[in-house]
């Protein structure tokens, strides 16, 4: 079957990706964290939610959207890891936009 026009590279999709992010502990100021998540996503963030989880901690959660390439999710996640405050993140789920 021959396929009429050029054959090239079809750009990446994009993917939006939820992340919960627990802070270190209570003691934790939740704004300075907040600007924090809001300056290393930049353009990728789409929302950002404050949630309680228990006995006074709350978690940050997250949805970006970036490209569907290898290794970009593992990036953001890091990213998020390595801001002070941050105790943990987690990817809670992967969709394709």
């Amino acid at each position: 079957m021959r396929v009429p026009g050029p054959i090239g590279v079809r750009p990446m999709g994009k993917v939006a990706v939820s992340f919960r992010i627990m802070p270190e502990g209570v003691e934790v100021d939740l704004a300075k964290l907040e600007a924090a998540v809001r300056k290393s996503l930049s353009t990728k963030l789409k929302k950002l939610d404050v949630k309680p989880v228990a006995f006074g901690l709350k978690a940050i959660e997250v949805i970006a959207v970036m490209d569907d390439a290898s290794g970009e999710m593992e990036k953001v996640e890091a990213a998020l890891g390595g801001l002070p405050g941050v105790g943990g993140v987690e990817t809670t789920e992967v969709t394709l936009l």
